[in-house]
């Protein structure tokens, strides 16, 4: 499976290595674009404001450019809470999308979006501070309507990027419980 791999607002960093290293372990070809371009964050608040520098449409802009020479393949995408947003943006756009895979992040919905019934799985906290239950339950009747199949696990206690070994969010068990889950939806596309 040709994979697009989109990181968090920390950046390209190991933790996002690892888990491109995770995936083609498994078998699956995966590319990881630094929409950041080199830069990293040491905290979410930086990445935030590093995010906020860049700017949504440019990060969007440099997404596109780096998934468009491979989308005739019919990419799966991928990301890690901003890194989701983004992944879910670009699926949603790419008739030829096979699958979206989102950890800890979801976006909001164009109105007009349609997809045919796009496989799509969400791993995220419960709760998690930048994914109500509300926003949620929102957001999975608004991708329904879009077309997509939906799935949403949720891991009760764990941090936000709980899959992040380095961070203070980590959980072991819910980190190794979305990838055997993700993992096997990946290969059931």
């Amino acid at each position: 499976m040709d994979i697009m791999l989109f990181h968090s607002v920390y950046g390209l960093r190991p933790a996002v290595r690892e888990a491109a290293d995770r995936l083609r372990s498994a078998g699956h070809e995966v590319r990881v674009p630094d929409l950041f371009e080199g830069q990293t964050a040491s905290s979410a608040e930086e990445g935030r404001e590093l995010k906020d520098r860049i700017g949504k449409e440019e990060l969007l802009r440099r997404a596109v450019l780096a998934a468009a020479p491979y989308s005739e393949r019919g990419l799966v995408y991928v990301g890690f809470s901003l890194g989701g947003s983004i992944a879910q943006n670009l699926a949603l756009g790419d008739a030829k999308a096979r699958g979206l895979l989102l950890m800890h992040g979801t976006s909001d919905i164009a109105e007009s979006a349609s997809v045919d019934d796009l496989p799509v799985q969400l791993h995220v906290a419960d709760p998690d501070p930048f994914e109500s239950h509300d926003w949620l339950n929102s957001w999975y009747l608004q991708m329904r309507r879009a077309g997509a199949d939906v799935e949403i696990y949720r891991y009760p206690g764990a941090g936000h990027l709980y899959t992040d070994r380095e961070l203070p969010d980590y959980d072991e068990p819910a980190a190794e419980e979305t990838w055997r889950t993700g993992l096997a939806f990946i290969d059931s596309l």
